[in-house]
This record gives C-alpha cells, structure tokens and sequence, in this order.
C-alpha cells in the first residue's frame, strides 16, 4: 500500500498534513486489489446490444464471443481476403507466433503472404518500409514489444520521416503496421513486461494506438491496415490477449486511429487511461462511487496515444475541473506528462486542482517486484481523495468516521 499525505486537521491555528490512505478503512471482508472480472467489466461488450455505446459498432448482422488474440486473427484475415497488396511476417507467424494471432492464416493465404522471416528485428522493419514503399501493406509482428529496440533506426531515421520526404510526390508507407504486446503479466520480468509506447509518441510520422477489447482491436486493426496514410504502431496489450472476451461483430468495420471514447460519463473528476490500466481505474471508479456518495466520475479511453484526442480530453475536464491520468508505462517523461502539460497549458484557470498521474514507478521491473510496479486499484482510488487533490476535504477529527462509513 503506498499511503498519500491526505488527511488534513487543524492544529494551534495552522493546517497540518498527516500520512493517511483512504483504502486503510476498508471492511475486514472488503478488498480493492481484486483480480479483475473480466465477465461483468462495463468496459466490455456482454451482448450486442451495447455496440451502440462504440462509434462505428453495428448492431446489424452477427456477432460472435472473441478473446482479444481472436479478434485480430479474424481481422488480419478480412485485409488479407479483401487486399492482395497485404502481406504478414515476422519471428514465427506461420506457425502463431507466442500469443497464436497468425495462427491458420499461411494455411489459408500461403507461404508468399504469410511467413516467417530470421531472428532479426530491424530486418523485419527494414523489410517491410521496403515493401510498402513499393505499394504493399506488410503487417509485421514483433513477439514481445522488449524486443522491437534494435529495430529503432528502423522506425525513427527511416519509416516515419517516409512521407515527409516524400513531400509533393504523396508516396507514403501507409498500411505499414508494426503490432507488438506491451505491458505486464505478472512474471515477465525484465524482457517481457516494458511498455515503451512514449518513446515512439516523441516521433512525428507514426500513428501509436493500443485497443482495450477485442471489438476495439478488429475495427481499428482494419483502419490502420486498409486505410491509414501513415505507419501505425499497433499496441495489443498481453494480458487481454485471453482475459478480455466479448462480442464482436463478424462483418468487417473500422474504427478511427484518432478519437478517444468516454466510456464513463461523470461530472467531478476525469480519468484518462488507455489499454488494460482502463481496467484498475474501472474498478477503483466503482468502488469510489459506491464508499462515496455523490461522487460522479468521467473515464476516458485514449485508444490514439499519438496523435492524441485534445478535444474529447480537454471537454471533459472543462467540465470536471480536475484529471488523472493511469498508465503502465514508467512515470518518468511518459505519455501521462504530456497530457498533464497540455491540460494545464489550456485549462490552468478552470482546473481545481492539480493534474495527476498514477504509473509505473521509475524502476526495471523485477520479477519478485512486479506487482508493486504497476498501477493497482488502490493507488488509483487513493489519489482521488487526496486533500491535496480537493476532490473532498476531511479534517483529522473525522477521521473515525470516515472509516464508520465503511470508506475504502
């Protein structure tokens, strides 16, 4: 448990900070830091009837229950059906890869568009710019996001100053998708846990995405293969490659690579996230909604990183006056810090409070401390009711009756 300084009492005249964690007054049979169920989650789609709650989701025709793995095999293989310029590759895709999202497809497609290449990363990256400065578009799997660092000249010096250079001649690498699992499982340690989505957001040229459900991965997995001008960073976090299941409409679809979805609407406070930390703050939402009456909270779901939706994100804390935002990746120069210098830039005046973030602590992940690295529930719910966050205010003399109320 990583206690805030929250509680605030009054002492000889002068206000006074003392170390206090909301999550200390839960119920002896009350937990926050629950696994997450993935089979009531609000952030899923259970039956069809919620597609009309996504952009671009049809209540039309079939749908089928898809796992997040499921859903971009289905969809590599609608662009494979529907274009004969697009190609699949990489370490191991004819036979899967680890997480199985090629499986069946060399079977279906052949040898010639779907393949196996070398164990080398920047011959993966090199080829494919290659290929789709040719007019082909070559969707490329690198197994575990830790390991796309050696094609990294690849992307920054070659792919995403493509159509710069191009200038007026329109030749672009568009259709160009690199996907890469980021994030942790709990033992991945340090190769199989990073998230290094901020390092490619410092980089003009690239789309960087990461859906948080299989719906989500199949529609904007089509936008950016079929349809997008620039290459894509295509994040598909591991942990929901089995754990996130839901319905998904079997006909084909796109999704925008530049929108945010409020999935939540609230009035007092936004929390902006993207991929499985939506989760910890869903849950940490409703367990703040339930201990705290009257509290009314917005969640948004980035989905674009870079670039990211200003507009949906700055409307919303118009109105709420106060942000956080949750992400996995380290605290450090993060996707969290440029969003909390925009909001502040634009809205300092109409902000109550501070922006916040909750992330990954600045440290390699450890395989015994991984757990305590990434955001949790409790870390999201106790920011939200820091005084120093003014979301409540709670003298020291209440103390005890904060946690009467079952707080926590």
């Amino acid at each position: 448990m990583f206690s805030l300084q929250a509680m605030a009492r009054r002492s000889t005249g002068s206000l006074q900070l003392q170390t206090f964690s909301y999550s200390k007054c839960l119920r002896s049979n009350a937990k926050l830091n629950e696994p997450i169920d993935f089979s009531t989650t609000p952030l899923l789609h259970h039956n069809k009837k919620t597609f009309t709650k996504t952009l671009g989701l049809s209540t039309d025709g079939p749908s089928k229950r898809m796992n997040l793995f499921q859903s971009v095999n289905n969809a590599l293989g609608i662009t494979l059906r529907t274009s004969n310029e697009v190609l699949c590759f990489g370490e191991d895709v004819a036979f899967g890869v680890v997480f199985r999202c090629t499986m069946n497809l060399q079977a279906e497609f052949g040898k010639d568009r779907v393949f196996n290449t070398p164990l080398t990363e920047q011959g993966i990256i090199g080829t494919a710019i290659g290929a789709a400065a040719e007019g082909m578009k070559p969707v490329v799997e690198i197994r575990f996001a830790d390991y796309v660092f050696p094609a990294f000249d690849q992307i920054v010096n070659e792919a995403s100053k493509f159509r710069y250079r191009e200038g007026a001649t329109g030749g672009n690498v568009g259709g160009l998708v690199i996907r890469m699992p980021p994030g942790g499982v709990g033992h991945g340690a340090l190769y199989h846990s990073q998230s290094p989505e901020s390092l490619f957001c410092h980089v003009p040229g690239f789309k960087v995405v990461s859906p948080r459900s299989p719906s989500q991965a199949k529609g904007m997995l089509l936008s950016a293969i079929l349809h997008s001008l620039d290459p894509v960073i295509f994040l598909e976090p591991k942990i929901l490659y089995r754990a996130a299941i839901e319905q998904v409409p079997e006909a084909s679809y796109t999704l925008p690579l530049d929108k945010a979805e409020v999935v939540k609407s609230g009035t007092d406070l936004t929390i902006i996230s993207y991929g499985r930390p939506l989760y910890t703050c869903s849950a940490a939402i409703e367990a703040a909604e339930r201990d705290f009456n009257g509290a009314s909270i917005e969640l948004i779901d980035l989905q674009a990183i870079y670039p990211w939706d200003r507009k949906t994100v700055l409307d919303s804390i118009m109105k709420t006056g106060r942000a956080i935002i949750v992400h996995e990746s380290m605290v450090n120069f993060g996707v969290g810090a440029e969003i909390a210098a925009t909001i502040q830039d634009a809205l300092f005046l109409q902000l109550n409070a501070p922006v916040k973030r909750v992330a990954g602590w600045t440290t390699h992940t450890g395989l015994a401390y991984q757990k305590y690295i990434i955001p949790d529930v409790a870390r999201v719910y106790d920011l939200k009711y820091s005084p120093a966050f003014s979301l409540i205010s709670v003298l020291e003399s209440d103390r005890e009756k904060l946690c009467a109320l079952n707080v926590g």
